[in-house]
């Protein structure tokens, strides 16, 4: 059982995390009750998140490096729990994203997730879990990630400036069921007011005329550099290629000219929402 269990803390993030949270308060001489106090949580999650059976959110990573003033060290240990439910190169992408002034994105099928509602997030995490692509707590993870780099990019007073592109079929798939949807259609409108935001439907009539045939995003990072972003179903990829970047920012601003314009979108949006009723 020992040798399983040294096998399962090199192998698990969860457990990698919770083992150096029990190393850390052992060393200061606290008990899971002192620790738990420290921290403002119940030592009976003390307990589970040092056995790794508890999801770990990105606030309990963040106060662990407070109370053991340990730099980032929790909050690194934590995005290699999270990078475990993530695709390849997603990483990457969302460090660069972190930092950004502006963010252009266009998505086919489903809402970005830079603009998600958590209930919608967490529909798309659950169907992902009752597929058998990712376990609950990976699932959990997934929306706790999805939080925090939203806190980055719509809470900051320096938020970047962000230019959405949502083919039609984003607003017709009624992810969650119809309640979730209309909540998610809500928030759009909201977004949409905000002053930097802009939102854009590619109707379907748009056909082949659209210019990606899969997610693609492109950020302005504060040296001015242009890096994208593009996700298959197996693998994310960032791309830093000036030639490939160049290519899609035209692309993106031929797409931009033949879509809706910005109210005839929020128009659709209202009236899908409407329609949900």
């Amino acid at each position: 059982m020992e040798i399983d269990q040294e096998v399962d803390a090199v192998t698990s993030p969860a457990l990698r995390f919770g083992r150096e949270l029990s190393r850390s308060r052992e060393a200061r001489g606290w008990s899971q009750v002192n620790l738990a106090r420290r921290m403002g949580y119940s030592n009976g999650l003390i307990s589970y998140i040092e056995r790794g059976k508890r999801t770990i959110t990105f606030n309990f990573a963040v106060k662990a490096d407070e109370v053991f003033e340990s730099g980032a060290r929790f909050q690194q240990l934590w995005r290699q729990y999270t990078n475990a439910s993530l695709l390849e190169g997603f990483t990457e992408f969302t460090e660069a994203e972190a930092r950004c002034r502006a963010l252009r994105t266009f998505q086919l099928s489903v809402v970005p997730g830079q603009i998600q509602t958590m209930a919608y997030a967490t529909a798309l995490a659950s169907a992902a879990v009752d597929r058998g692509d990712i376990t609950a707590a990976q699932a959990d993870a997934r929306v706790s990630f999805l939080a925090s780099r939203q806190r980055n990019l719509h809470h900051q007073s320096s938020s970047p400036r962000i230019h959405a592109v949502l083919d039609e079929g984003c607003l017709r798939r009624p992810v969650g069921g119809r309640k979730v949807m209309a909540g998610q259609l809500a928030h759009l409108e909201e977004l949409a007011r905000r002053p930097n935001i802009v939102l854009q439907i590619a109707p379907f009539d748009l056909a082949e005329t659209v210019p990606f045939r899969m997610p693609v995003t492109i950020l302005t990072l504060p040296d001015r550099s242009v890096i994208g972003y593009a996700e298959s179903q197996a693998r994310g990829h960032v791309e830093r290629n000036r030639e490939v970047v160049a290519a899609w920012s035209r692309s993106y601003d031929l797409l931009q000219v033949e879509c809706l314009s910005s109210a005839a979108s929020l128009a659709m949006i209202r009236a899908t929402r409407e329609d949900l009723a």
